[in-house]
């Protein structure tokens, strides 16, 4: 397995509007099956607080049957979306 340290934005809110956490690698691109660990970000924030800050995050390579595993779950997981019933609805 391969790894690069790569600086990175980490970017956590936690208010009425939204709830995420994103991380922006810089310098690299995240491809398939690749797992980034992120170092010295809070793990979480106060309700209503909104939290920008750099850091460093370990970029682990996914091997080519990481790659070929992540591609056929993605790809079971979308097809999941397209489960619909056109089942006949009772009226009571």
């Amino acid at each position: 397995m391969k790894r690069i340290e790569v600086p990175c934005t980490v970017e956590i809110e936690q208010t009425a509007a939204s709830l995420h956490a994103h991380v922006v690698p810089e310098g690299i691109e995240i491809r398939p099956g690749d797992r980034v660990l992120v170092h010295g970000a809070p793990s979480r924030v106060a309700f209503g607080e909104t939290v920008s800050l750099r850091c460093t995050a370990t970029v682990i390579r996914a091997n080519v049957f990481g790659r070929f595993w992540a591609h056929v779950t993605g790809f079971l997981e979308f097809t999941a979306l397209y489960e619909v019933g056109f089942e006949r609805r009772e009226t009571a």
